[in-house]
């Protein structure tokens, strides 16, 4: 496992012990030399002893406030106070087949896209829980994105691979199958989230994958059953206030019956760990449609179009400042391009 390691150069004296006793003064100093000295009193005088800092505190705030706030990374899916802000977890719940990869993937291209392209131009990291990560239909959309964008300049073959390329060279993806190992996966992490400000995006594909098998392990305790995934959801709350990034999440929707009603069941209703939940500030439901050639053939739809299987999302937006709630619903088809919107609205 890496680890972030401080340089320390220049370094004279003579034991740990002898720098750490109270015969030594400290002087930090957080400016561009990033430097701080010790001195040694003694009968002779002083003896300074100089460390080089790799960076200083400010420089260390800077590089933290550089990082990309992804509010804007999708206007059709969030309210209109904008998507998640700094330190803040969506999570897309939904059974299977109503369509949350396919949201992912199209999150994914706006953020890697360039500028120039529409896109957010930021680094992302995939961490790939369930195994279904579909390298070729990722880069069937990118591609896709690109050339439609890059259209009207009419590029050459070689720019297009060229601009690919810099695309997926902002995506990182990690391949998890436990919890244990997503736990030493965000550990990891971190070396990547404090030296790359470019990175500001962390997705999870998904965070529900190994319920079961946590349940399994931990016997009749609930605790025993919830402790790895509270261990991931505590670390990863630290991520999220120290280093400002931004978490999109897959959770897979499970229908359980209770006790006294066996023909009850509640699939909409959150059911991992309380850590893990009070993390979450913005839940996206997901739900899978009839084909709607009415909709459809308001928005202008080709045929094509109109005989594609309708999406909808909605989502529910908690405000850490006001503790109010917003509310939105959207609707999308599924395209060879990728996600297509096509109706949108909101609610009290």
């Amino acid at each position: 496992m890496n680890v972030t390691q401080c340089e320390v150069t220049g370094f004279t004296a003579r034991s740990r012990s002898e720098l750490m006793s109270p015969c030594w003064t400290a002087e930090f100093g957080l400016g561009a030399g990033s430097e701080f000295r010790r001195r040694r009193r003694s009968s002779g005088g002083e003896d300074e002893v100089r460390a080089e800092m790799s960076e200083s505190g400010a420089q260390l705030f800077a590089r933290l406030e550089a990082r990309r706030c992804l509010k804007d990374i999708e206007p059709r899916l969030f309210p209109e106070d904008g998507g998640p802000n700094y330190g803040e977890v969506v999570e897309l719940y939904g059974t299977e087949g109503t369509g949350k990869t396919e949201l992912l993937y199209h999150l994914l291209c706006r953020c890697v896209l360039p500028k120039a392209a529409g896109g957010l131009e930021v680094d992302v990291v995939f961490v790939d829980t369930d195994y279904s990560l579909d390298m070729l239909r990722l880069v069937s959309i990118v591609d896709s994105r690109l050339n439609a964008a890059l259209s009207t300049s009419s590029p050459s073959a070689g720019s297009d691979e060229a601009a690919l390329r810099s695309c997926l060279s902002r995506l990182l993806v990690v391949h998890c199958s436990s919890s244990s190992q997503l736990l030493l996966t965000l550990h990891f992490l971190e070396t990547s989230f404090s030296s790359r400000p470019g990175l500001a995006l962390l997705l999870v594909d998904s965070i529900s994958a190994f319920y079961w098998l946590d349940r399994s392990e931990g016997g009749a305790s609930l605790a025993k059953q919830e402790e790895k995934l509270s261990k991931c959801s505590d670390l990863l709350g630290r991520l999220l206030r120290d280093y400002r990034i931004t978490v999109f999440a897959t959770c897979h929707a499970i229908r359980r019956s209770h006790s006294g009603s066996s023909s009850s069941s509640e699939p909409d209703r959150p059911y991992l760990c309380r850590s893990w939940q009070r993390l979450v500030t913005h839940r996206l439901l997901c739900s899978r449609q009839e084909a709607a050639n009415s909709m459809a053939s308001a928005a202008g739809g080709s045929k094509e179009q109109r005989m594609q299987q309708v999406f909808s999302v909605h989502c529910t937006s908690s405000s850490s400042s006001s503790g109010t709630k917003a509310y939105r619903s959207s609707s999308f088809y599924v395209t060879e391009g990728g996600v297509e919107f096509f109706s949108s609205s909101f609610h009290q």
